[in-house]
């Protein structure tokens, strides 16, 4: 095969239509827009108009509330450092902050990332220095079961008293 024989596949490219050349066509006329009214003219955008009625998205109540303020964490799984650590990415004996989480690309922050949090899903089979902004409590004893520390960044939330 030469590049001067490369064509596209049988149908691959579909011939433009073209409208408003007559009834013959099949697409003469209106132009498959029907008849008259807004829509039948160029430029109309209308998602959720319903004709001057209050659009359905205005006539349903709410619920619940979002929180501007709350902070999103990149969670980081036991099984996933363990398996950096075991490929390389991480060194072992010399402690791991987020930042070289990030580096070896076991987790992505940005603006709207606060910071890493650890989870416990699967084990850690070596002992390791980390500093994280948050780590569930079954990951802080797997760690120091393997004979770890772990530093945690932001102190956990106490329970409010029951008033």
């Amino acid at each position: 095969m030469k590049l001067n024989e490369l064509r596209d596949n049988e149908g691959a490219r579909l011939k433009f239509k073209r409208v408003g050349r007559g009834i013959g066509s099949g697409k003469g006329k209106t132009s498959g827009r029907g008849v008259k009214g807004q829509k039948a003219r160029t430029g109309v955008s209308l998602n959720g108009f319903e004709g001057g009625q209050l659009p359905i998205y205005r006539r349903l109540p709410k619920r619940g509330f979002v929180n501007p303020f709350r902070k999103e964490y990149a969670p980081l799984n036991l099984r996933s450092l363990d398996a950096a650590i075991e490929s390389g990415r991480l060194p072992a004996d010399q402690p791991i902050d987020e930042a070289a989480l990030e580096a070896a690309g076991l987790v992505r922050t940005g603006a709207k990332v606060a910071g890493v949090r650890l989870l416990a899903q699967g084990e850690i089979k070596r002992a390791v220095t980390i500093t994280v902004s948050g780590a569930s409590a079954a990951a802080r004893a797997a760690i120091e079961a393997a004979g770890g520390t772990i530093t945690v960044l932001v102190p956990a939330k106490e329970e409010a008293p029951a008033a």
